[in-house]
């Protein structure tokens, strides 16, 4: 009998279109007013043959068709900024990985690791699970403090190798990155894209509740690192176990470095490369000689770019010294700090972050002696291998689209909120959280989700006694745990496209996690209700 094939990603995406256009069909469209009464502002839902004749003229709605096939433009167009920041990281990375400081990285990571496991206590442990407790834990707080999410497509390049060198799989490398990441952003504790705004639109104190968010935080993470470990140690034990056996091939040929091959040196134009970034360094140092740090409510001034720049130096000449490669894990890890400096101190964003890392590309391709012509060619190179993970984006996009233009989310937004009248106080809230699970399937934003919901839900919970900081709560879980499988998530796909991970494999592997996230988000969700609670 012959073995039945699951469809290509793309296969199921574009089925998951026409769904959506047979679904305009059948739901009626509508839409969500602001309209003001007693001097506050309501979101009132209308359907389209009774919206306010100014509103009207504004919505244009009509089932789908054809436009399952036009989606695929819109969303590539919706989904612009990820597709070109997937194609700049995957270009900038391919010539870094071309210089194999990462392989050179990667061997001496290995034997410093095996020298660790002299100690007695670290090798009861396990130096491995030592660093994915480590990584993990980054990546959530990362996630939890300033919403970490598609920074993590660069990072997914970086972290998937070192799994594989480990005797992982890429399913591990993901889940140390961007499971990590959405661990912390579904349990945030000052996450501006979702608590700022959740916060502000419920007009309440900004960021307040912090602690009992941090417990939510502390318990999700935990259970997140310790469902990673059970699974990295299975794969470990059993590497064929891994459903990604066959497909880890490309990450498993990139794995495999002798070490006779790595030959160290240092070409002079890597010294020009250093003078060069050292002396842009310095002036930037100069012209932005302190930085404020903003977490939460909390600011903080301090001399970052000085300091970075006094450590690059010292670093840049040591390594360059050994040899080119280890300069060029400076370079990497200098674009790091400047990432977090740049996200938290100057509001960067996908534009200033996809820059840095071109950045990057360039002068580590300088750094190994390549010419500009071969540093071009092998940015386009890098471009091509990562194509189909900006094409899925694209198509994904197309999903929330068809909905859109179809007029019916905030339709089904409507249908699910009436679901909440005449239930108690705790089945009120974990229907909150339901309905949030359920939209956040169709809009993963966290931001746009808030502006539609929170106006809906904040006076809701006025009417049946919650507080509404139990309603952000609700909010926040639902906006979370979701992200990490629904196909209409730029990110999800982006990164599962870096990682080479189908996105059914993916569902096969990550749905059980998922649901148990669920349940634990709705009993987290009870004290809000029934205790009393700092800030609550």
């Amino acid at each position: 009998m012959k073995k039945r094939k699951v469809p290509h990603t793309f296969v199921i995406v574009f089925f998951i279109i026409v769904v959506a256009a047979v679904l305009t069909w059948i739901i009626p469209p509508g839409k969500y007013v602001s309209e003001q009464v007693g001097g506050e502002t309501v979101m009132t839902f209308y359907y389209a043959g009774q919206l306010p004749e100014a509103q009207a003229a504004e919505f244009h709605a009509e089932p789908q068709t054809w436009q399952v096939f036009s989606a695929f433009y819109k969303g590539f167009v919706k989904q612009a900024n990820i597709i070109v920041f997937i194609l700049i990281i995957g270009g900038a990375f391919w010539i870094m990985n071309k210089s194999r400081a990462i392989d050179m990285g990667i061997l001496s990571f290995l034997k410093f690791t095996k020298r660790l496991e002299h100690n007695q206590m670290i090798r009861r442990v396990g130096v491995n699970n030592i660093v994915i407790i480590l990584v993990m834990l980054l990546f959530s707080l990362f996630g939890s403090v300033f919403g970490m999410s598609e920074e993590t497509i660069a990072f997914t390049l970086i972290i998937i190798p070192l799994a594989v060198s480990m005797g992982y799989d890429s399913i591990v490398g993901l889940c140390m990155v961007y499971v990590a990441a959405h661990i912390g952003f579904s349990g945030a504790m000052l996450n501006p894209f979702t608590i700022g705004i959740a916060q502000g639109i419920a007009e309440i104190p900004l960021f307040t509740g912090i602690g009992y968010r941090a417990v939510c935080w502390a318990i999700l993470t935990v259970v997140g690192i310790v469902f990673v470990l059970w699974y990295a140690n299975k794969v470990k034990k059993d590497p064929k176990s891994s459903i990604m056996y066959e497909d880890d091939a490309y990450w498993r040929k990139m794995a495999e470095v002798p070490e006779e091959e790595m030959q160290r040196y240092t070409p002079r134009k890597a010294w020009w490369v250093f003078a060069f970034l050292t002396a842009v360094l310095i002036v930037f140092s100069v012209l932005y000689s302190m930085t404020t740090l903003k977490i939460g409510n909390a600011q903080r001034t301090l001399p970052l770019l000085p300091v970075g720049t006094a450590v690059f130096v010292l670093f840049g000449f040591i390594t360059l010294r050994k040899t080119v490669h280890y300069f060029v894990l400076t370079l990497l890890f200098a674009t790091v700090y400047i990432l977090v400096v740049g996200v938290l101190g100057y509001d960067w964003y996908i534009m200033e972050i996809a820059s840095l890392f071109l950045v990057l590309g360039i002068t580590s391709g300088l750094s190994v002696d390549k010419s500009a012509s071969d540093i071009a060619k092998l940015f386009l190179e890098g471009m091509g291998d990562i194509l189909s993970a900006a094409v899925i984006v694209g198509l994904a996009g197309g999903i929330v689209i068809v909905l859109q233009d179809g007029g019916i989310i905030d339709t089904i937004l409507y249908g699910l909120s009436k679901s909440m009248n005449d239930l108690g106080q705790i089945a009120s809230a974990e229907i909150m959280y339901g309905i949030q699970t359920l939209i956040n399937i169709v809009i993963p934003s966290g931001s746009a989700k808030a502006a539609i919901t929170m106006p809906i839900m904040a006076p809701f919970s006025d009417l049946i006694g919650i507080s509404r900081q139990a309603t952000v709560v609700a909010f926040q879980f639902g906006d979370g745990f979701t992200n990490m499988i629904t196909p209409t998530s730029g990110v999800l796909m982006a990164a599962l496209g870096v990682a080479r991970i189908p996105w059914d494999k993916w569902v096969r592997f990550i749905w059980k996690f998922i649901l148990v996230l669920i349940v634990i988000g709705a009993l987290l969700l009870i004290p809000t209700v029934t205790m009393q609670l700092s800030g609550f």
